[in-house]
């Protein structure tokens, strides 16, 4: 009996711990392919779950900070999805490679185009290229709306709180990494070609002068030879010389 009643007590603990911690586990995220630096440009994914057994999710929407605008915002396409972009104007332009931008992406919407969407069981990565990332900043805020084959709406759009615990349908928070130098976070293309032309460069001058030393080498072996038959001729030639002058 005491074992039954343990066993039967460890299995529902055990139900209320999936039961709390599952919404944590299955909700909308962001995160950089390698990293997404202050001032650069990175490829973002957002990872949609499907958390319901019988619906797919047929939409996804997700909405840009409007405190932080990103000019440039490139979605990659994906086989069953169509994808709209929505811009708006700014009340600030951005001044971006010199030039002044006067309007900023503030959406970006996936819809699922062959029915299928994300199926009960799966998720999705949905990837976008961006950039500029602000520089006066941590992280970036996305609220997210996540549709369902049923017409259910899961609206990812609540912030994190300091000191209190994760919301029950938490907004995606990108974190931002260090500036870098180039403000690209990767050795910059000009940076590439000139390292490589240094080292084509200084192997050309290496092999030259190898090549120069071997040449050298083989002329003075060859004058050597020359000068070494010379004089065993000559002293072949005045060894007869004195033959001759004996028998005289």
């Amino acid at each position: 009996m005491k074992a039954s009643r343990f066993a039967a007590v460890t299995a529902v603990a055990g139900t209320a711990v999936l039961a709390v911690s599952s919404p944590a586990f299955a909700h909308v995220s962001v995160q950089p392919e390698g990293t997404a630096a202050k001032g650069g440009y990175a490829v973002i994914d957002f990872k949609v779950p499907n958390e319901r057994d019988n619906a797919s999710t047929t939409k996804v929407e997700v909405t840009f900070p409007a405190d932080h605008p990103i000019a440039s915002v490139m979605p990659q396409p994906m086989a069953g999805w169509k994808i709209d972009v929505t811009k708006s104007k700014l009340a600030k332009p951005l001044e971006m490679h010199g030039e002044k931008i006067g309007e900023a992406v503030t959406k970006v919407t996936w819809t699922a185009s062959d029915g299928k969407g994300i199926e009960p069981g799966y998720f999705q990565k949905f990837p976008l290229s961006v950039g500029a990332l602000p520089e006066n900043t941590d992280e970036l805020v996305f609220k997210a709306l996540q549709t369902y084959s049923n017409k259910e709406v899961v609206r990812w759009i609540e912030v994190q709180q300091k000191g209190q615990e994760e919301p029950e349908n938490p907004a995606p928070v990108l974190t931002l990494s260090a500036a870098t130098d180039d403000h690209h976070g990767s050795t910059t293309a000009e940076d590439t070609a000139a390292e490589t032309a240094a080292k084509t460069e200084t192997t050309a001058s290496d092999d030259a002068g190898s090549s120069g030393g071997d040449t050298t080498a083989r002329v003075l072996g060859v004058v050597g030879i020359v000068v070494g038959a010379a004089g065993v001729a000559y002293g072949v030639l005045a060894g007869r010389r004195r033959s001759t002058g004996s028998e005289a």
